[in-house]
């Protein structure tokens, strides 16, 4: 018997017409379920029946950022205050996917101000950064949004941010480099123009990940 003929060579799947939308499943479960006919797949059996409808809920959850606004992510905790040091909120988890590939990058996000007669909730540091991390991102995009929206909240004297992620897009595919890491910075007002504020707060950072990031 040849190879050709052997029973214990797998089946291929039967070819299926790409379906059209259906509505009641929601647009990204019809397009996961033709995306998987196009790969050679049959959505019909056991593993891949919910899958179209795991990966829209998926999808919806990590995007979910584009339904939330600054107003309500605030939720008016901005609070007078005379404290004007550095605040600083480091090694926040950030989870995004990359607008290129769709593919996941994650890493760590540090955050301060220099306060200017306001203060912000602090849990809502990391609610903005994940807010915005909650798209499709560039994560140079993704570091220059939180800058600008801590700024525009607080009008501090000085905002700084900084990103550490891994890049799936990198580690999986592409020059499949594991374990490189990509850090951007945004530095606006005081922070941008004196350096000496830019080694205290490397000096803050101290024994975190983020105390290599700032810079003279």
């Amino acid at each position: 018997m040849s190879l050709a003929n052997s029973a214990f060579l797998p089946e291929k799947p039967e070819t299926l017409e790409p379906t059209q939308p259906d509505t009641a499943a929601g647009p990204i479960s019809a397009m996961v379920r033709d995306m998987l006919v196009a790969l050679g797949e049959d959505p019909r059996r056991e593993g891949l029946v919910k899958t179209p409808s795991r990966v829209e809920k998926s999808m919806r959850f990590l995007t979910s950022g584009y339904q939330t606004d600054l107003e309500e992510v605030v939720n008016g905790a901005v609070f007078e205050s005379d404290y004007r040091d550095v605040v600083l909120v480091r090694d926040i988890d950030i989870f995004s996917l990359c607008e290129h590939h769709l593919l996941p990058f994650y890493g760590k996000a540090h955050i301060a101000y220099l306060p200017e007669g306001k203060v912000l909730g602090l849990s809502k540091l990391p609610r903005i950064a994940e807010m915005f991390a909650r798209r499709l991102q560039l994560q140079e995009n993704l570091t220059q949004q939180i800058a600008d929206a801590v700024q525009s909240l607080l009008n501090p004297r000085g905002v700084a941010v900084s990103l550490e992620c891994s890049h799936m897009c990198m580690a999986m595919r592409g020059v499949q480099k594991v374990g490189s890491t990509t850090v951007t910075r945004a530095l606006l007002g005081a922070f941008s123009e004196d350096s000496k504020l830019r080694r205290e707060l490397s000096m803050l950072e101290g024994a975190g990940q983020g105390g290599r990031l700032w810079g003279a």
